[in-house]
């Protein structure tokens, strides 16, 4: 049987990154993915890097062709009633930034740079369980290459999403998750079309939200509320470039339109499970937490679990001290419920629920007034919004 320090279940962003971390630390440990490299390296996700993530990529020397590429935001638009404003992310924040990256881009960078160092995860692993979780030498059986195999270590992080083994080898009395479905989703489009404009544009409108971003300086993304159970292919090209206009409508602006290349629908939810911590077994990004992507926090807070991670591992390594791994669980969770919180108002502030009454209308509009004319409410968004120091809370 093979013996590793941190078996790491899931080749994700989240897994990767911890892989890197422990790996120029010294820490010596095992990323299982069972998925190929192509599937991976394909998987499309997020595309908005707060601060502290592009921070952690540059700690580990994964940032070369983000800072090459990747498209600096200093703030992002927000449209309702006619009116438009914009939050300025470093004056309200102190400096801080966000930047367009996809995460597909993320997982080349280190994929890549764990070639070269001999490190690379072991793809198309696929695990089956994870055993021994409150002993001090769990096992993770997986097969491999046709074999079945079994993998002891100090530590198993699970990285492998919400279906995950991971967090299924939790025993459900000794966990508790909470979680909240919304009554919407979102209809996504790639389209090969320059942006209509240079920062993030979120929309509240009587026909319900709708997000512009973008991919490149050549390729645009946007996004449409939709009710629940929507097909894509119901929804004809110029139906969808008709409905962005009516959404994004502001005097003097003009929406440009171009080939659709893919459309999918997002379901929209939130999940804590807690703690994030059993025994052995420590969970990290969406195999503990699932967040709306309208605030931008799914990849960044699994970036800033594993960097909480990478150290309290790392600790344990090199002083033999449990006080920070002891700490993770409640550690990341502030973080986690502060992200919710913030993904939850971004959601319900700016989409239509199908029961939605006036009232509740105009409380919105309220609320986006409040944003647009208080230099504290702002403020608050923005420092939200492009990304908490992981160390501050």
């Amino acid at each position: 049987m093979d013996h590793t320090t941190v078996a790491i279940v899931g080749g994700g962003p989240a897994g990767l990154l911890l892989s890197r971390l422990l790996h120029r630390a010294g820490t010596d440990c095992t990323v299982l993915e069972r998925r190929d490299r192509a599937y991976v390296e394909r998987r499309q996700r997020a595309g908005i890097l707060e601060q502290s993530t592009v921070d952690a990529l540059r700690e580990a020397g994964a940032a070369e062709r983000l800072d090459a590429e990747g498209l600096v935001h200093d703030g992002v638009e927000l449209r309702w009633s006619g009116r438009s404003h914009r939050i300025d992310f470093p004056a309200l924040t102190g400096g801080r930034r966000v930047w367009v990256y996809a995460q597909t881009e993320v997982v080349k960078d280190l994929i890549a740079l764990h070639q070269a160092a001999g490190t690379a995860p072991r793809f198309e692993a696929e695990v089956h369980a994870v055993e021994g979780i409150d002993t001090g030498r769990p096992i993770v059986r997986y097969t491999h290459q046709g074999r079945e195999r079994a993998l002891s270590c100090d530590y198993v992080v699970g990285c492998d999403g919400s279906h995950g083994v991971a967090l299924k080898a939790v025993p459900v009395g000794a966990r508790r998750t909470y979680e909240r479905v919304y009554p919407y989703s979102w209809l996504g489009i790639t389209a090969d079309v320059p942006p209509s404009c240079e920062e993030l544009v979120y929309a509240h409108s009587p026909h319900g939200f709708a997000l512009h971003s973008m991919r490149s300086p050549r390729v645009s993304r946007l996004y449409l509320q939709v009710p629940n159970g929507t097909d894509p292919e119901a929804w004809t090209d110029e139906r969808i470039w008709d409905e962005l206009d009516a959404r994004f409508t502001l005097d003097g602006w003009t929406l440009d339109r171009g080939p659709i290349t893919a459309k999918a629908v997002l379901p929209m939810r939130s999940s804590v499970t807690e703690p994030m911590r059993f025994g052995r077994l420590l969970l990290a990004g969406d195999a503990a937490h699932i967040v709306p992507p309208t605030g931008a926090k799914g990849l960044n807070l699994a970036v800033s679990d594993v960097v909480v991670l990478a150290r309290a591992l790392t600790h344990r390594q090199r002083t033999g001290g449990t006080e920070l791994l002891d700490a993770y669980s409640g550690t990341c969770l502030r973080r986690v419920w502060r992200a919710e919180h913030f993904s939850y108002t971004m959601t319900t502030t700016l989409h239509t629920d199908p029961g939605q009454s006036a009232f509740d209308t105009r409380l919105q509009i309220a609320q986006l007034d409040r944003v647009a004319d208080s230099p504290h409410a702002a403020a608050e968004l923005a420092l939200n919004y492009a990304g908490i120091p992981v160390f501050s809370t």
